[in-house]
């Protein structure tokens, strides 16, 4: 044959469901009944990442079941699929071309990232081989998705004179990802002169949202076919051995979107998936009038329906009136079921029956985190009795210099925006109201507060954050040392400031909500910081002795 029919499938898979998973590509596979070869995402059959999963004897039980199901499956089709495979006590994560109840080929990745998010030589070893399989007169190289970012995996299946090469993945969305992988993608497609069919997966996992984006570079790199951003999406082409591909039923080139777009979609996905996957029906939030839980609370309407949200003001005496119009018209106009509580009798109980631990201290802290702590109280008493999935609303800049309380504000499940830095906040915010006035024009305008003290705002404490946002991308997602900071341009008091509180607030991070990365390095498992940590005091001293040599 000249060409094959082939069917990429790039879908939305949930960890350790193996029934599932497998019902979801045999039903794929049933339906796809011109297509000559079918491809899955990295490994499928469990979902990406199993984690310490894949530490369990039994496990592999049910992947071997799962295997020889789609293989029975496969009557009509090759079917390639990416699973993890255990082979005399050794485990690979793995792809099997699977056709009429045989494997007709089996590749073991060779590339095993350890860096940022990835974790992969924690549980496998790496393959040594190249694999590539005759089909119906094509011979086909198959790769997994770190192999391909290097080139000596591809160059080996070029020395086997494949047609076309097909590329497996579960590669996590963050900022300006397209443009990373399709730059990479047109250098190795330049490398081998051969059609690249990248297929990635889709779906929100904890702290990891996969985009999708699967991509198809004929013989010459240009972009054949591209699917669509965090959505499941099932597409035909044609492949020819002379490296041409066309269209068939659901391909095409999907259209460009924002950054801010791909964002906001990726925040909608991961609440979405990180609700329906856990088995909540409903989310709760603190309304509070101002611009986090304001965002918070229209992602949170698009992820699951307004019939599902619950917002709860609750108002102290340092609340704006401003506040509470606001928060309440934002609620009415979603539709979304609200409540006011005020929370002024718990704090004075709280103050009462602390009375005799306080010792007649009057500590603004105290006070302050009593405020938070009495919200926590009254949002997750709310989650016992409804069964909602609380969602956070602190930023990334909050969360960076500890601006948050433990057991206050910080309670909760899901912390949408976790990785969103306050300007990035700001941007989001507009682009809600891109339509219509979703969030109201006064949220946006008003400083910052989290309004703990009579006419508080946040850059009493901290700087601009505009300022605070660069400092802080700088130190937790670029490594630059306080002394490259300050000589960007910076303050040596406003890097020292930020740095400190960076280093300092990372025990109540490890302690909060899980949220999604859409960052270059979140705080979780991108950034493992020690929390008794003093390289700030090396720092310190770094700066100071050279301020005084500036002085000398």
């Amino acid at each position: 044959m000249n060409a094959l029919v082939v069917t990429l499938a790039q879908i939305n898979l949930t960890v350790g469901a193996i029934s599932k998973n497998t019902q979801q590509v045999i039903d794929i596979i049933a339906a796809q009944t011109d297509a000559d070869v079918i491809v899955f995402p990295e490994l499928t059959i469990t979902g990406y990442p199993p984690e310490d999963l894949l530490l369990r004897h039994d496990l592999y039980h049910h992947v071997q079941a799962a295997l020889a199901r789609i293989a029975a499956a496969a009557t009509q089709a090759a079917v390639i699929i990416g699973y993890p495979e255990r082979a005399d006590g050794v485990l690979y994560n793995s792809a099997a071309v699977l056709y009429q109840g045989q494997v007709l080929a089996n590749y073991r990745k060779q590339r095993l990232p350890q860096y940022g998010v990835f974790d992969e030589q924690r549980y496998f070893s790496p393959g040594a081989q190249p694999c590539s399989l005759e089909f119906r007169g094509h011979r086909i190289g198959l790769l997994i998705c770190e192999d391909i970012w290097h080139a000596p995996p591809l160059a080996a299946l070029s020395d086997l004179h494949v047609d076309w090469v097909v590329v497996i993945n579960a590669s996590p969305f963050e900022r300006n990802k397209r443009s990373q992988r399709l730059q990479m993608l047109q250098q190795r497609s330049s490398e081998c002169q051969r059609p690249l069919l990248y297929l990635n997966l889709v779906g929100g996992q904890d702290e990891l949202v996969f985009d999708g984006r699967s991509m198809v570079l004929d013989g010459k790199g240009n972009i054949a076919a591209e699917l669509p951003h965090v959505e499941q999406s099932i597409c035909s082409l044609r492949v020819a051995k002379s490296g041409e591909v066309s269209w068939l039923a659901g391909a095409q080139v999907a259209p460009q979107s924002s950054e801010l777009s791909e964002i906001h979609a990726a925040l909608v996905l991961s609440i979405r998936d990180y609700v329906r996957k856990n088995g909540f029906k409903q989310v709760a939030l603190g309304l509070s009038g101002g611009i986090d839980s304001a965002l918070t609370l229209a992602l949170a309407v698009e992820a699951v329906g307004a019939a599902n949200v619950h917002a709860v003001m609750m108002p102290f005496h340092y609340t704006s009136s401003i506040s509470i119009d606001d928060a309440q018209a934002q609620a009415q106009r979603l539709g979304v079921h609200y409540s006011c509580v005020p929370i002024a009798p718990i704090y004075d109980s709280l103050v009462t029956q602390l009375a005799p631990l306080m010792n007649g201290d009057n500590n603004p802290i105290t006070d302050q985190n009593l405020q938070a702590r009495s919200r926590g109280v009254v949002i997750m008493a709310l989650s016992n009795n409804t069964g909602a999935l609380v969602l956070t609303t602190g930023n990334k800049s909050e969360l960076a210099v500890g601006y948050c309380t433990l057991y206050g504000d910080m309670c909760g499940g899901f912390a949408p925006l976790k990785d969103v830095p306050k300007m990035l906040v700001f941007e989001l915010v507009r682009f809600c109201n891109r339509a219509s006035e979703v969030i109201p024009a006064r949220v946006i305008s008003r400083p910052p507060s989290a309004e703990l003290a009579p006419g508080q705002t946040d850059q009493d404490n901290l700087p601009e954050y505009a300022v605070l946002d660069d400092i802080v991308e700088r130190y937790v997602e670029r490594d630059q040392s306080a002394a490259d900071i300050v000589a960007a341009g910076f303050t040596q008091q406003q890097v020292q400031q930020v740095i400190r509180l960076i280093d300092l607030s990372e025990y109540k991070r490890r302690q909060g909500a899980v949220g999604p990365k859409i960052t270059a390095r979140n705080f979780a498992k991108d950034r493992r910081y020690p929390i008794t940590n003093h390289y700030r005091y090396e720092l310190e001293r770094q700066l100071a002795n050279e301020a005084q040599d500036e002085k000398n």
